[in-house]
């Protein structure tokens, strides 16, 4: 199989965002993104899947943090649609539990070409530091739209909102990584009866 990776430049009168993504990686990651909490979330992604993430951003985070986080998910979401291409011989779904203390979630992912997020996850405060916990479903949303993937997120317990967000984050890159790994008894058939996805 080809080197599956891609850049996505992504540039709005509100934000300026540059992804790299290389789904076959080893968790490499560089980020500018102006948001501390969001890179550490973002380094857990690539960590746990085994991406190599690079993710240059300029946003109006004078305003709020919204739009650059929100555009993230977007581009982080169209450069996965352009790595995986047709998706010939990926293994398509993936899951994960994820523990970290008290807190436990699910995450389940189908790169079904039909975007769509199933999002419970409840944060005893609204904010992480200074970050607005109502951010991370614009991220998941804006990635599932142009990733053209169904996601499922579930945290199971928690009382730390920290602890929390970090589930979901590191599950969320270790379902990716089961959904993107290639099958090799699939070789390059489309995991899909449709035959196309």
């Amino acid at each position: 199989m080809s080197q599956r990776s891609a850049t996505v430049t992504r540039n709005t009168l509100e934000t300026r965002i540059t992804v790299s993504v290389n789904l076959d990686g080893n968790g490499d990651t560089r980020f500018e993104t102006g948001i501390p909490f969001l890179e550490h979330m973002l380094e857990q992604i690539a960590r746990h899947g085994l991406i190599d993430l690079q993710i240059q951003a300029e946003g109006d985070l004078h305003i709020d943090d919204h739009h650059t986080v929100e555009d993230i998910g977007i581009t982080l979401g169209q450069a996965f649609r352009e790595a995986l291409g047709d998706k010939k011989g990926i293994q398509r779904y993936g899951h994960a539990y994820v523990p970290l203390d008290e807190a436990l979630s699910r995450v389940v992912i189908d790169f079904s070409g039909r975007p769509g997020i199933e999002y419970r996850v409840d944060y005893p405060r609204a904010q992480i530091g200074r970050f607005d916990v109502d951010l991370i479903h614009e991220f998941f949303q804006g990635f599932v739209n142009h990733a053209l993937a169904t996601l499922h997120i579930d945290c199971l317990q928690g009382r730390n909102a920290h602890h929390i967000a970090e589930t979901v984050f590191k599950a969320f890159g270790r379902a990716l990584r089961m959904a993107v790994t290639p099958d090799p008894r699939m070789g390059e058939v489309i995991p899909s009866t449709k035959g196309s996805l």
